[in-house]
């Protein structure tokens, strides 16, 4: 990045946090509005009965001033609003939300974000295990010259059956897909499903969490990816930068009528019977073209 550029984002506070590449295709920041980010839906065809039972469950994001009992409003990185994804108080329970958009150069992207996690603060006490994992995942398609469709995920697996993991993973094993409706045009996989997740190499990391059941402290995450190469480029949280030369993402045959598809999703994981919540505050995806 040419220094007049570089000076440019550093005067300007929303951006100054995050270290983009050349080109910025979007930067949300949620005490804007919703920004085009909605609840995962699954496929389905003529009924909602059809979708995936791992799909049924999601729903959709809200815009939160994290209102605790305690403290009342905390607010967000440095505003009021953030994007607030939440479970169901269901041990198990997943819940994901996601902005759908398409690349226009096949190179190299990068996520940043700032996030926090926390379970529902029904209990007077830590709770710091109740929270299973958090993550990112992309989704993204060749174009009509190619014959992929790549889904590079990443989570943090804070808890498992109320074991401490505290480490990041990824995952690159494929569910098995299933017929939707009858029409033979939709097809779906339940690619968060449990199984199959892989750890990243020396990615152990203590991620702060507060004393109490209301504090929150927000870190943040980069995620590099090469859409030509299809491959991750970067994985670093706060202080932390790790290997990922030897992480490979999830690949499928390519879909019809997804080309150069390039969607991003966040998601969460609750390891109890109580909701788990990720909150994030703004949300960078920059690119080199």
């Amino acid at each position: 990045m040419d220094p007049a550029t570089r000076a440019v984002l550093r005067a300007d506070p929303r951006l100054s946090r995050f270290e983009p590449l050349s080109r910025i295709i979007y930067c949300d920041d949620f005490d804007e509005g919703y920004n085009g980010w909605l609840g995962l839906i699954g496929n389905y065809e003529g009924s909602l009965d059809s979708m995936l039972p791992g799909y049924a469950q999601y729903l959709q994001p809200m815009l939160s001033p994290v209102t605790m009992w305690d403290t009342g409003s905390h607010g967000s990185h440095d505003g009021t609003y953030c994007l607030k994804t939440a479970t169901r108080a269901r041990k198990g329970s997943q819940n994901v939300s996601l902005k759908r958009v398409t690349f226009r150069h096949p190179g190299p992207i990068q996520f940043e974000g700032y996030f926090c996690f926390k379970p529902e603060a029904s209990d007077l006490q830590l709770s710091e295990l109740d929270v299973r994992a958090v993550g990112v995942l992309f989704d993204l398609q060749d174009g009509e010259a190619g014959s992929r469709r790549v889904m590079p995920h990443i989570r943090y697996l804070n808890a498992l059956d109320g074991t401490p993991m505290l480490r990041w993973q990824y995952k690159q094993a494929k569910a098995p897909f299933a017929k939707i409706g009858t029409s033979g045009k939709t097809v779906s996989h339940y690619h968060l499903a449990p199984e199959g997740w892989e750890d990243v190499p020396d990615g152990g990391q203590k991620l702060c969490y507060n004393e109490v059941p209301t504090k929150i402290n927000w870190h943040y995450l980069k995620i590099g990816f090469d859409l030509r190469a299809m491959r991750f480029t970067a994985l670093q949280c706060n202080d932390r930068s790790f290997d990922v030369s030897k992480m490979s993402p999830m690949v499928i045959p390519a879909m019809a009528n997804l080309w150069c598809m390039l969607n991003l999703a966040v998601f969460v994981e609750t390891d109890v019977d109580k909701r788990a919540f990720l909150f994030l505050d703004s949300v960078c995806l920059s690119g080199d073209f």
